[in-house]
C-alpha cells in the first residue's frame, strides 16, 4: 500500500474526513490490517482503531480473522464489504437501453441490453423501462431496492449535470428540457446522476480503457452520432454551458457555415456518421466501377470501411474524405487543448482503416503533436464510465457529511 495523505479539517469534521480516507484505502486494497492502514494513512494507531470501530458499527467493513505473521503476532485482517450494496450504470441510445450492475467495488454482477425499437420512447416510457429492468436485476441478484446506492445514466444529448436535466434528444419522442434526474428519483430511492454518453465513455476509457495513464485526452466518437468527451486534469470538462465536446456542430471549410441549432443534427453528423457514409455509397452506386470489384449485396457502413481496407477504390474515396475531416478536427483540438492522447471510438471512428487514413493525414506536423489510438474495443466504455462516477460518489452516500 502506498502512503497517502488524509485531509485534515476542523474538529467537527475531522472524524468524518478520517473515516472517508480509511474507507477509500480499504476499497482500494481489498483487505489489510489496521497496521497497514496506519502506515498508508499516516494516522495514529488509536485514530485508525476508532475509525475501524465506527466502520464496523456501520456494517461497512468485515473482520477476516488473523493474517500471515511476519515474525510477531499475526495481524487482524479486515475488508470493505463490497456486497453490502450495488451500483447501476445505464446507457440510452435511439435503439436500446443498456444496463451494468456492479457491487461497491465496481465488480460486474450483470450486463443487459433492452431493445426499444418499435416501443414508446418518451421520457416517461424510458424511465418506466429502466425501473422494470432494475427490478428484475435486483431480484436476480437478491438485492433490495435499499441496496442500490447510485444510478448513473448516459444520454446522447447536452446534459446539465448539476440540475440533472437533458436539453434535447432528436431521435427520441418528446425529449426537450427533460428533468431526467427528478423523474428517475421517483423510480429509485438512491443517488441519481445524468450525464452525456460520450463524456461517460471518456470517463470509462480513463477508468478501465485505453486512457488509464492519461490526465489530458479527448475521445472522439463517430458512429450513429458524432461527439467528443474531453478529459482535462483527470476529470470531464463540461464547459460553462455543458456543451464542451459537441463537435458535430463544428464549422469547417466546405462542410458548414450554419449556426448551431439545438433541436437539429449538426452538419458533421450528416457526413461522418454511419448514415452519412451509406448515403455517399448509394449516391456513388451508379458510377462506373474501378479498382477492386465489389459485390452487389447491400452493405452497412462497417462493410464499406471493410471494402476500403480491402482496396475498393470507391470505398477508399468515401473513407478518405471522412478521414480528412477527422484529421482537421484532431489538428484543431490539438492546437487548442494540446492533449497527450486522442482516442477514436465508435463503429466508424475506431475502424482500423479510418485510424490508418487519419494517421497518414496527420503526418508531417511539427508541433502540438498528439498520439492517435483506437478506444478499447468491446469494453462498453460509457457503462463503465457510469460505474466510475458512481464509485466516486459512493463514500459520500455511505458516510454522509455530518
Amino acid at each position: 500500500m502506498k502512503k497517502k495523505s488524509i485531509p485534515i479539517g476542523r474538529p467537527s469534521v475531522l472524524r468524518y474526513a478520517n473515516a472517508h480516507g480509511i474507507l477509500k484505502l480499504l476499497r482500494e486494497c481489498g483487505s489489510c490490517s489496521r497496521a497497514d492502514l496506519v502506515r498508508a494513512s499516516g494516522l495514529s494507531a488509536p485514530t485508525v482503531t476508532n475509525v475501524v470501530k465506527d466502520l464496523l458499527a456501520e456494517d461497512l467493513v468485515e473482520p477476516l480473522g488473523e493474517g500471515e505473521s511476519s515474525g510477531g503476532r499475526p495481524p487482524d485482517m479486515i475488508r470493505f464489504k463490497a456486497e453490502r450494496g450495488c451500483l447501476l450504470g445505464v446507457e440510452l441510445s435511439a435503439e436500446s437501453i443498456s444496463f451494468l450492475l456492479t457491487d461497491l467495488n465496481g465488480s460486474e454482477l450483470d450486463m443487459k441490453e433492452l431493445s426499444i425499437a418499435k416501443r414508446k420512447t418518451t421520457p416517461e416510457a424510458i424511465c418506466g423501462y429502466i425501473g422494470e429492468e432494475l427490478k428484475l436485476l435486483l431480484r436476480k441478484h437478491r438485492k433490495t431496492r435499499e441496496q442500490l446506492l447510485a444510478l448513473v445514466v448516459g444520454v446522447p444529448a447536452i446534459t446539465n449535470v448539476d440540475e440533472g436535466s437533458v436539453l434535447s434528444i432528436s431521435t427520441l419522442d418528446g425529449w426537450r428540457s427533460v428533468p431526467l434526474r427528478a423523474m428517475l428519483s421517483k423510480v429509485v430511492n438512491c443517488l441519481v446522476i445524468a450525464e452525456n454518453d460520450i463524456n461517460l465513455a471518456a470517463q470509462g476509457e480513463s477508468y478501465c480503457g485505453a486512457a488509464q495513464a492519461e490526465k489530458d485526452f479527448v475521445l472522439i466518437h463517430i458512429g450513429t452520432n458524432v461527439g467528443a468527451g474531453i478529459f482535462l486534469g483527470g476529470k470531464i470538462h463540461h464547459g460553462s454551458q455543458w456543451s464542451a465536446g459537441e463537435i458535430a456542430y463544428l464549422r469547417l471549410p466546405s462542410i458548414s457555415r450554419r449556426q448551431p441549432t439545438i433541436h437539429e443534427f449538426g452538419e458533421l453528423e450528416t457526413v461522418l456518421t454511419s448514415s452519412g457514409i451509406l448515403r455517399s455509397w448509394h449516391e456513388d452506386k451508379g458510377k462506373p466501377a474501378s479498382g477492386v470489384m465489389r459485390s452487389n449485396r447491400e452493405v452497412d457502413a462497417a462493410g464499406i470501411l471493410n471494402l476500403a481496407q480491402a482496396g475498393d477504390v470507391r470505398a477508399e474515396k468515401i473513407v478518405h474524405r471522412r478521414a480528412e475531416i477527422v484529421a482537421d478536427i484532431i489538428i484543431n483540438l490539438s492546437l487548442i487543448l494540446n492533449p497527450g492522447l486522442i482516442l477514436l471510438g465508435g463503429e466508424i471512428g475506431s475502424h482500423p482503416v479510418m485510424i490508418d487514413f487519419v494517421r497518414k493525414q496527420l503526418e508531417g506536423g511539427e508541433f502540438a503533436l498528439t498520439r492517435v489510438m483506437s478506444s478499447a474495443p468491446g469494453n462498453r466504455s460509457a457503462l463503465w464510465g457510469a460505474i466510475a462516477l458512481a464509485l466516486q460518489a459512493v463514500p459520500g452516500v455511505l458516510l454522509p457529511q455530518p
